[in-house]
């Protein structure tokens, strides 16, 4: 089945990116025909706070007319000195064009975009070592 994934105009991802999606959503298992929402997790299964590693990552897409709408990305990281916990790192949020940090808050537009194709520039290289495993979730 071909997925058909709508850009938001003014936070706009590249094409390596849906690229990344639509092959986790087809490999995936689930079938996403019938489907309203589609959530993608991508885990390094040796991520931890002592070792280090990939940082999970979570994508969400809402079914629109004839398309699927990117809703979110968010990364999570291990946060913590004696008991850290998996916090959100950056979370991109399309329907309000814009891009969180834990650090910084919510980024300026501009900011936010330099951010995101950083990002989204190295999630996708890391996807393409093999790193994560991948999980679709419909609803």
């Amino acid at each position: 089945m071909a997925l058909q994934i709508e850009q938001v105009s003014g936070l706009k991802v590249p094409e390596s990116f849906i690229g990344v999606i639509i092959s986790a959503v087809t490999n995936g298992g689930d079938y996403v025909g019938v489907a309203k929402a589609v959530t993608i997790n991508f885990r390094d299964p040796d991520y931890s706070p002592e070792g280090g590693g990939f940082h999970p990552v979570e994508v969400r897409l809402e079914k629109q007319a004839t398309s699927w709408q990117l809703v979110y990305i968010t990364d999570f990281s291990y946060q913590g000195r004696h008991t850290p916990e998996l916090i959100k790192e950056i979370d991109v949020c399309f329907s309000m064009k814009q891009v969180y940090h834990f650090l910084a808050g919510w980024l300026n537009a501009k900011e936010g975009k330099e951010l995101l194709a950083l990002f989204i520039s190295n999630f996708v290289e890391y996807y393409n070592t093999g790193c994560y495993q991948v999980t679709v979730t419909t609803e």
